[in-house]
């Protein structure tokens, strides 16, 4: 079920233009701190795709763009067979796709998370450095959301 609270203004709900780029911007931060972890060398696909994710910030890309963007690193998740690697790709994937939907900035910090874990490092330490990135605007709205979907991943520590 899709949370409310992530509908943007001119489709009803109370989710801000304002708010809807920090969103953007913190998915795209959670997803470039681990883009690292893809491997030796990222797929041009993921790069380009937080390419169309800035330029949709500032208004220079549509939400069409930032979709096919999305389905691009998506399909490079689903080409990779290093499950580090794919859930690199599907934070990016995610990352692009809030452009679309708002509720998808949740993805990059659950994705990255996963990544964290499947590489075996501290998915605590990766959780309070997204917390750290986060604006005060949208602080409580991410937080609370992103609990209940960490148990769904099975995240929690």
């Amino acid at each position: 079920m899709r949370d409310k609270r992530f509908v943007a203004e001119h489709r009803g709900g109370p989710l801000k233009k304002e708010q809807h780029r920090q969103l953007m911007q913190w998915a795209c931060v959670c997803a470039r701190h681990i883009l690292p972890l893809y491997g030796d060398k990222t797929d041009p696909l993921l790069e380009q795709a937080l390419e169309i994710a800035r330029k949709w910030q500032r208004g220079k890309a549509t939400v069409g763009e930032a979709r096919q963007a999305a389905f691009a690193a998506i399909a490079v998740a689903r080409a990779s067979i290093n499950p580090v690697s794919v859930a690199v790709a599907r934070a990016v994937g995610h990352a692009v796709a809030t452009a679309h939907m708002a509720d998808h900035a949740l993805g990059p910090a659950l994705y990255a998370l996963k990544a964290r874990q499947l590489a075996g490092q501290s998915i605590e330490a990766e959780r309070n450095w997204q917390n750290a990135q986060l604006p005060t605007e949208i602080r409580e709205l991410v937080m609370s959301a992103r609990l209940a979907k960490e148990k769904a991943f099975k995240l929690l520590e």
